[in-house]
């Protein structure tokens, strides 16, 4: 069993749009995943934006991957560095703790990630 960053069961982070490393809803690790792709964000248009400027269009629906583009609200496993940089640059997306696998303990500290932790003021209505 997976675990979260909290120490509980790790939860699904969405299903639509479908995320995980495995494509699975989930943020799990695994040694394929050199992107370490453990925290569950809720997106948002300031974080989508510099994705975009950093080189990772996160917003641009590509069918050919199956992938219909992100949008603010929507919930994403990051790649915990890409994370840590939208951090520094004052647009990490809400953290859904969670949903965000244990694993991210070694790069974020647990205290940094429950000061950005969701809910937050974008409201309780969610998909997953």
């Amino acid at each position: 069993m997976a675990l979260n960053v909290l120490g509980g069961e790790l939860q699904a982070c969405s299903y639509d749009p479908l995320t995980g490393f495995l494509r699975d809803g989930c943020c799990q690790v695994g040694p394929e995943d050199r992107g370490s792709h453990w925290i569950c964000a809720r997106v948002t248009s300031e974080f989508l934006a510099y994705s975009f400027a950093s080189g990772n269009d996160l917003s641009t629906p590509k069918p050919e991957w199956r992938f219909a583009g992100l949008k603010p609200g929507d919930r994403w496993c990051l790649c915990a560095l890409r994370w840590l940089d939208a951090l520094e640059a004052g647009v990490a997306p809400p953290v859904v703790l969670q949903s965000t696998h244990e694993e991210a303990l070694t790069l974020v500290p647990l205290e940094i990630l429950q000061l950005h932790a969701w809910p937050n003021a974008m409201g309780t209505g969610e998909k997953r």
